[in-house]
């Protein structure tokens, strides 16, 4: 399998894209602390990984081409538009990038930095005045940021899976989910009590239907 076309090798476009969205990710998330840079680095990797198989060399293509050409025949796996797996496997003959899909990862990946992007100044005021971030986004999840680039890379993974991405996915799943906790054991011993009762009242990932106002 010769994956030397011109739809992949693009490494220019591998280096674009790939600081394009972290250079994005970091204005918005604005990373301060050593566990702030953490995250930021492992989303990092996960958009590299991506956009190295999206315009450079497509190793799950390559790896996984005897199953796919045996399955779905008749399909040009080295082309660009093929990379977009769920589109291909479930039969979708249009443009994939105009696919239900390419569509659903569009919302995630925009809602992801909008929440991104709305959860920054709440934290940052909080942080100057040394308060509880309990407002905006905090109001309603505990964890909107971390949240967010969980969000960001769920919409990744729709366009483009890749077996390095979704390798990766729980792995940096798992590390969100236990520096949240870490940040909620510190939150706790800076704020006690203030903070077991935001903790009542606001869940912790999933929004609920009706706001809950922080108490005054």
């Amino acid at each position: 399998m010769d994956a030397s076309n011109g739809d992949y090798g693009l490494w220019t476009l591998v280096v674009i894209n790939s600081i394009f969205f972290i250079l994005f990710a970091a204005s918005y998330f604005k990373p301060q602390s050593k566990q702030d840079w953490r995250t930021l680095g492992m989303f990092s990797a996960f958009v590299v990984a991506l956009f190295t198989e999206m315009y450079g060399f497509p190793l799950t293509i390559y790896l996984l081409s005897g199953w796919l050409s045996e399955h779905f025949p008749g399909i040009n796996w080295l082309s660009h538009d093929a990379g977009h797996l769920p589109e291909m496997i479930f039969g979708w003959k249009a443009n994939p990038h105009f696919g239900p899909f390419h569509i659903l990862s569009s919302l995630f990946i925009l809602g992801g930095f909008w929440l991104l992007a709305d959860a920054w100044p709440v934290l940052y005021a909080a942080q100057k005045t040394r308060t509880l971030a309990s407002t905006g986004p905090y109001a309603r999840i505990r964890h909107p940021q971390y949240a967010a680039f969980i969000l960001i890379m769920v919409g990744f993974l729709l366009q483009w899976p890749t077996l390095v991405t979704l390798t990766l996915f729980p792995i940096l799943l798992a590390t969100y989910i236990r520096l949240a906790r870490r940040e909620e054991r510190q939150a706790l011993e800076a704020f006690g009590e203030e903070y077991r009762d935001y903790l009542l009242r606001t869940p912790g990932w999933c929004p609920k239907w009706r706001k809950h106002p922080a108490k005054p």
